[in-house]
């Protein structure tokens, strides 16, 4: 991709990302990745090129990881990260590859069993695609030596992904971690 084309994407992402939209739709309790295509979360808007089936299969590789976030179902992950998954923002302590999600997700819905993750926005150009996800829960489990008073858990993350062959290859993402920390009660404002 040339310089002109990422500095084009990014404004794109950036503009995008200034939208406020309400979401639309969030996964089926107890739905299987074999019920996927009737359950996988719905953008509420969706910015992209004109459709073809390579930029199809990018929003359903994303659709699927946001239906994986919201549900903990690790066959939505297996369906939507390629084999050789690369996490290019790994955050410290957490395995890379398909296990760092995995266990990720674990670990949170330890905290917050509840956990929901609606897309609320999706860009997707070539091979890329950003979405941004609402996170929402309550925080009735334990996060590491806080245990949860059932504090409403309510942040965003920003996601970019480069899909090959259907699946993310790389994940570069940005969470909200200072609201999520200050929800929880683990630091102070």
């Amino acid at each position: 991709m040339s310089d002109l084309s990422d500095s084009h994407l990014f404004t794109t992402v950036a503009l995008a990302g200034m939208l406020c939209v309400a979401p639309l739709a969030a996964m089926a309790d107890g739905a299987t990745a074999a019920t996927a295509a009737a359950v996988l979360p719905a953008p509420a808007r969706v910015f992209s090129a004109a459709s073809t089936p390579e930029l199809e299969a990018v929003m359903l590789a994303a659709r699927r990881y946001a239906a994986f976030w919201n549900s903990g179902d690790p066959a939505y992950a297996q369906q939507a990260l390629a084999p050789g998954f690369i996490d290019r923002t790994l955050p410290e302590g957490r395995e890379q590859g398909m296990a760092g999600p995995l266990q990720a997700s674990r670990n949170f819905r330890t905290a917050v069993p509840d956990l929901a993750a609606e897309v609320t926005d999706m860009v997707a150009a070539g091979d890329r695609v950003v979405v941004r996800l609402h996170f929402t829960g309550h925080f009735t489990g334990q996060f590491g030596q806080v245990k949860g008073q059932g504090q409403s858990i309510d942040f965003q993350a920003f996601d970019l992904y480069r899909v090959a062959d259907g699946r993310i290859a790389d994940n570069w993402h940005l969470e909200d971690n200072l609201a999520l920390l200050r929800q929880m009660g683990v630091i102070r404002p």
